[in-house]
């Protein structure tokens, strides 16, 4: 049994009860309705062309029997298709659940080369079909299997030849349904990468609206959408046409079978091998090898789909983290603030070049450290590795003397506070958005960490205070606001080391102002590396670096930097110019 096959069947284990339940339910449903038939055969042959008087009590008898079947079929096809379903819903959830969960443990670099849109396909529309080929995939099978197989066995003991020649058309329905179960598989993958596409754009779109809409460029984004959706058309034009025919051709086989059935049997009556109840009955079971069939053409389809879609949820799920936890990793704790960055190189992948080239800097615990620099000199990228957001291509940065390739990410990540130019909030009250911070976090607390950041005022003047809905990414606030929140949310962690992200280059000079008395006052005590193009705002660093193309250039204060006449001299004589 291949990896994936396993792992397929893995998502039954929690509820093999109401599967086994369900699958019993299914095996008596379909004797069942092998019973009828029959019972409709005896009472043609034995009751009505006896020639004798009828009994009205066996007519009593035979009317209860058919009652109780009729009520045990209603209860079995009721659990089928009401808890069979639910079982489905739960394994959806199941696999949802994985899949998000493994969404968490990728690293930027994942998400660097990835459509939010796409993601968002895999998660939601990809395991709809999945419900349906859980639940009805083994009922179809258990279902027809036993209702063409007693069928057969049933109509066998009634007349053999007919039977031989009805079955010989069998195979041939097999071979057409094999090759065009290949043809709609491979068009249903391509319908899920469309949709996939589809939702990208829709994402892109909508996230960017404000831009649109001050360019004027609702006509283009329209366009840009049609164009997406023409092409989902030409590939769910392309999924029809091979459905189209696969249903066709199904159809005009199970009419043959009524055709050779009718004809057939009418021969066998005319030299007297067969009788009426005999044809009677074989035209009942015409039902019971048709439904059967017509389910196992529907189960192909949610076959096809299910397992396209599986297979796109395993893609995802089988790219290995690049970034997880050595083995022996131990708990970050009691941090000081040092770090250490020895011989570090650093590139995207092995063929982009290195944005870092031994890199050496010694942090003290409670320095104030400002990188400027050139863009792309890889200023940003280098406060990335402290938390590992992205991995070392070479070299090793330490926390207080511990590689942070050799302690947990959690705990890692819990000691580094990060805010950045742009600000995301999440959609919902200002409460909960500052409370992100450390979520067991009393109000008392929250509020305390919001007077730190000099948010509470404007929180307050607010009509619902902290329980005010920011809406999505806290359009609903300024610049300078969302900036507030995102600091108070880092007062809130605590942590013992800060990178500040051009976390003022964004506001007006007056929101920069209070935005930037935020962040001295939670820089306070804390090892800080501060990423600025706004010179004026780190001149008071400790320690300045200034960041080029083979690495580090300079190091030194603002005053010793303006007097060596470098690099920093450079770009702040031209930012001032």
């Amino acid at each position: 049994m291949s990896k994936r096959m396993k792992k397929f069947l893995s998502y039954y284990k929690p509820y093999k009860k109401i599967f086994f339940t369900d699958m019993f339910c299914a095996f008596v449903a379909s004797a069942v309705t092998l019973v009828f038939p029959l019972m409709t055969r005896y009472v043609a042959n034995d009751v009505l062309g006896s020639g004798g008087s009828i009994e009205m009590d066996a007519i009593a008898v035979f009317a209860g029997v058919f009652l109780v079947l009729v009520i045990i079929e209603y209860v079995c096809n009721y659990y089928v298709a009401y808890r069979g379903h639910v079982m489905g819903a739960f394994m959806e959830a199941d696999m949802r659940n994985e899949l998000f969960q493994h969404y968490q443990k990728l690293s930027f670099s994942f998400y660097d080369d990835q459509k939010v849109g796409q993601l968002m396909t895999r998660l939601t529309n990809d395991l709809f079909s999945l419900t349906e080929l859980y639940h009805h995939g083994p009922e179809d099978i258990v279902i027809s299997f036993i209702r063409i197989v007693g069928a057969f066995a049933i109509l066998l003991a009634i007349h053999v030849p007919l039977t031989l020649i009805m079955f010989a058309l069998i195979p041939f329905m097999i071979i057409f349904a094999i090759y065009y179960n290949k043809q709609m598989k491979r068009a249903f993958k391509a319908n899920r990468q469309k949709i996939g596409d589809i939702n990208a754009r829709i994402e892109d779109s909508l996230s960017g609206i404000r831009v649109v809409k001050s360019f004027a460029n609702e006509e283009a984004e329209m366009n840009r959408f049609s164009h997406e959706n023409s092409l989902w058309i030409d590939t769910k034009r392309n999924s029809y046409h091979k459905m189209g025919r696969f249903h066709a051709g199904i159809g005009a086989f199970i009419s043959m079978l009524s055709v050779i059935i009718i004809i057939g049997g009418a021969y066998f009556i005319s030299i007297g091998e067969m009788n009426a109840g005999d044809l009677i009955a074989y035209l009942l079971y015409i039902s019971n090898l048709t439904d059967p069939i017509k389910r196992l053409i529907n189960f192909t389809e949610t076959f096809q789909d299910g397992v396209s879609g599986f297979e796109r949820f395993m893609e995802l799920l089988e790219i290995h983290p690049d970034i997880e936890d050595a083995p022996n990793a131990i708990e970050l704790k009691d941090v000081k603030g040092n770090v250490d960055f020895e011989h570090v190189y650093f590139r995207y992948n092995e063929k982009s070049d290195y944005v870092l080239r031994d890199v050496n800097l010694q942090v003290q615990a409670g320095e104030y450290i400002a990188l400027v620099g050139q863009s792309g000199a890889g200023k940003t990228t280098m406060c990335s590795l402290i938390p590992r957001f992205y991995e070392l291509s070479d070299g090793v940065i330490r926390i207080d003397g511990i590689s942070n390739r050799d302690v947990t990410l959690s705990s890692l990540r819990n000691h580094i506070g990060v805010v950045q130019q742009d600000v995301y909030l999440f959609a919902g009250t200002i409460m909960d958005n500052i409370a992100y911070g450390n979520p067991n976090a009393s109000e008392e607390d929250i509020i305390r960490a919001a007077k730190q950041a000099n948010a509470h005022d404007f929180i307050v003047e607010l009509e619902d205070g902290y329980d005010t809905d920011i809406g999505s990414r806290g359009v609903k606030l300024s610049g300078g606001q969302k900036q507030r929140i995102s600091i108070a949310r880092v007062f809130l962690k605590n942590p013992s080391i800060l990178i500040f992200d051009e976390a003022t280059s964004a506001l007006d000079n007056e929101s920069e102002k209070v935005v930037q008395e935020s962040l001295e006052q939670l820089a306070k005590n804390r090892t800080t590396f501060v990423i600025a193009h706004r010179l004026t705002t780190i001149k008071n660093a400790q320690r300045i670096v200034v960041l080029g193309e083979s690495g580090i250039d300079e190091v030194g204060s603002h005053d010793e930097l303006l007097a060596k006449n470098g690099e920093y001299a450079k770009l702040y004589e031209m930012q001032f110019r």
